[in-house]
């Protein structure tokens, strides 16, 4: 798959406006290479128009340096001098996750060479920023996710780190967890595997397992463990259905299984596989929701 080579990075922030390349996604799956025709504008539509959440993010990051002039040199550095959402996002990671001894530079490498070789991590990205925006009141804007969210942050970290740990490279991954962890309060293990469309409410404390396995569109709030039980070994981890709900501070423990479009309310300790959209709760959970509800098994 041919890749987009982008030098955005090296741009000085004192001239934020300059575009001289756009990654272009058409239907933001393939990647390629285009000059847009004027590079004075401030929002180029050229290169743009197949990417509508990223001309949607420029859009509201524009709007925001109105609001607040005195961030403009953030908001320029961070999204505005950035050719592609891709760039973007890999600028933000590298930024909030380098130390004195991680530099900025090679995290951004590592994360935009991750992201931008992988249309699956593209589509993922788009959806998880639709999810948040639709499904989390709290969230304004798609910039202020994409900027400010620890939760869409920490999975997108957990992406790259996923990628690297399926190329053999663990020690990368187990890096990039390490610093998600200390950063966001998010452990998520780099082999655990995440579907689309998901929401992390909040996010801190947030523990997922090796072998736990995430379906699309799921919504998980804060203090949340996919664990084990501590008392076996090898596939040891849950296995979350599509439209799950997870409530804050439920435990789900062992290789059990939470059917689609189940509830789990917050605090619940799960043990046993819940079948599909039904609702569990209580320590150990049980199932509500009337006389002809299924039985945990």
């Amino acid at each position: 798959m041919a890749c987009c080579i982008d030098d955005s990075r090296n741009q000085k922030a004192s001239n934020p406006f300059s575009y001289p390349s756009v990654c272009r996604i058409p239907k933001i799956l393939r990647s390629s290479c285009s000059k847009i025709s004027d590079p004075a504008k401030v929002v180029p539509q050229d290169g743009y128009e197949d990417d509508p959440i990223w001309l949607k993010i420029r859009e509201e990051t524009n709007s925001d340096v109105e609001q607040e002039p005195i961030l403009s040199n953030y908001f320029n550095f961070l999204i505005l001098s950035r050719t592609s959402l891709e760039s973007a996002l890999a600028n933000n990671l590298a930024e909030k996750l380098s130390n004195s001894n991680l530099s900025t530079d090679a995290l951004y490498e590592v994360f935009f060479d991750a992201i931008n070789r992988d249309c699956g991590i593209k589509t993922a990205i788009r959806d998880d920023l639709k999810a948040v925006k639709e499904r989390d009141p709290a969230c304004i804007s798609y910039a202020h996710c994409f900027l400010n969210f620890k939760g869409f942050l920490a999975v997108q970290a957990h992406r790259v780190a996923h990628k690297l740990w399926s190329q053999g490279r663990a020690v990368a991954a187990y890096l990039i967890q390490s610093r998600v962890s200390e950063v966001f309060a998010v452990d998520i293990h780099p082999r655990a595997k995440i579907g689309r469309g998901i929401l992390l409410d909040h996010a801190t404390g947030l523990v997922i397992g090796e072998t736990a396995v995430i379906g699309n569109n799921v919504s998980i709030l804060h203090s949340v463990t996919l664990g084990g039980t501590g008392k076996t070994k090898g596939d040891r981890h849950p296995k979350i259905g599509d439209g799950v709900m997870i409530g804050a501070g439920a435990k789900i423990l062992g290789n059990v299984k939470i059917g689609d479009r189940a509830k789990i309310g917050a605090g619940s300790v799960v043990l046993k596989e819940v079948p599909p959209g039904a609702t569990a709760v209580g320590n150990p959970a049980r199932l509500v929701g009337g006389k002809d509800k299924p039985k945990m098994r």
